[in-house]
């Protein structure tokens, strides 16, 4: 499909958004979104077979460089630079094709490459960020602890200066890419307490990491527990603009609405491949969909997808201008991620026995949307970052 005849209708239908929320998507925007739509083609028949074997495809990760879909909304020389539209229309449709593969993004572009952007300095950024673009180079994020997940802002792995060297010793654990990627952002204590993030090549002495086995979600994407046995770096290896945990928790904000977007990829996934059942399974002669059971459960999950295609129009064209607010981000993803396990549950059912197979793709988007459900801060937290605005007070412990 040309750009030239590209259009919303032609990327979303009408049944799908029922609202016309994306109607007026034109331009770049919308020139993003059908790169994004494009991934199907490599993706969708060979993502199955990888997703069961939990293989990570790494041709598909570097398609994703090639069609120019890993920056995330952040300015990087020689690529398109996104709207918040733009990256949350991408990040729908490549969860809307698979999960994993929408991961990839939150990874590499989302963390890793927005921590550079945000926090490195001009050389660490003019170093790293175009080869991660372009997936030459692949980037991980490690916050999380293996103590320390929701409470990640008391994490223990530390960085101790000696001499012209930081000197890091801690474990992190659910690091996507890092045990296959090339770089890790650390965040570690320092002696004075605060925290700051450090480029680390993965091939460092005493970086050691696994590949967490036994996962039944994003099961195309790997994720690691790294243990930092004094891992030494040089002091440029550290980020000037991380200093406290503030700089780690305004990458993350970011993330969150990237999330939203994506467990809304997931729930229109699941409500078209319900639709489409309805519609060509024939039971006691005639379509499910004739059924009034089946047409109230359709428009329910609709309506799912409705409400959450409005809220993220709204709180998009907020980060647009630079006024959404950190608990905003976590209603968004707290309300999305919440109704796409909704739809996803309603669209598994309404397959009956079909639904638990992988080749009718919803059981591997219901999988996927756990995960999405938890990481970048669970249902629980966000929740509280909400509680805590609307009620002042904070109850964290």
């Amino acid at each position: 499909m040309s750009s030239t005849t590209a259009s919303p209708s032609s990327l979303i239908e009408p049944t799908t958004d029922f609202y016309n929320v994306f109607d007026d998507v034109t331009g770049p925007d919308l020139e993003a979104w059908q790169r994004a739509a494009s991934f199907a083609d490599d993706c969708l028949p060979v993502i199955n077979d990888a997703w069961e074997k939990a293989e990570y495809p790494m041709d598909l990760v570097k398609r994703l460089g090639e069609l120019d879909l890993m920056t995330d909304g952040l300015d990087i020389e020689g690529h398109q630079h996104l709207s918040p539209l733009a990256a949350g229309l991408v990040n729908m449709e490549i969860s809307r094709i698979d999960g994993s593969m929408s991961t990839v993004i939150a990874v590499q572009a989302g963390l890793a490459m927005r921590s550079i952007a945000y926090c490195g300095s001009e050389e660490q950024k003019k170093k790293w960020l175009g080869p991660m673009a372009r997936c030459e180079v692949l980037g991980a994020f490690a916050l999380t602890e293996p103590d320390h997940g929701s409470d990640s802002v008391a994490l223990e792995t530390t960085a101790h200066r000696d001499g012209d060297e930081w000197v890091i010793n801690g474990a992190k654990r659910w690091i996507g890419n890092g045990a296959c990627g090339d770089i890790t952002i650390v965040w570690a204590r320092t002696e004075d307490g605060e925290v700051s993030g450090f480029i680390v090549p993965q091939d460092t002495p005493g970086y050691n990491a696994e590949t967490i086995t036994g996962k039944v979600s994003l099961r195309a994407i790997h994720q690691a527990l790294i243990t930092f046995d004094n891992v030494r770096v040089p002091l440029d290896a550290q980020m000037p603009g991380a200093k406290t945990f503030r700089d780690t928790a305004r990458v993350l904000t970011s993330t969150r609405t990237a999330v939203a977007w994506m467990a809304l990829g997931h729930a229109i996934a699941c409500y078209e491949a319900a639709r489409e059942h309805a519609l060509t399974r024939i039971q006691f002669g005639r379509p499910l969909a004739a059924n009034q059971m089946i047409q109230q459960r359709l428009a329910d999950m609709l309506g799912e997808i409705t409400e959450i295609s409005l809220l993220l129009r709204h709180i998009t064209e907020r980060d647009a201008q630079g006024t959404m607010r950190p608990e905003q981000a976590a209603m968004a993803k707290v309300r999305s991620t919440r109704a796409a396990r909704r739809v996803a549950a309603d669209a598994r059912d309404m397959l009956g026995g079909s639904g638990i197979l992988l080749e009718n793709h919803v059981i591997r988007h219901m999988a996927d949307i756990e995960a999405c459900h938890t990481y970048e801060g669970t249902d629980t937290m966000q929740s509280l970052i909400i509680g805590k605005k609307i009620t002042g007070v904070g109850a964290f412990r």
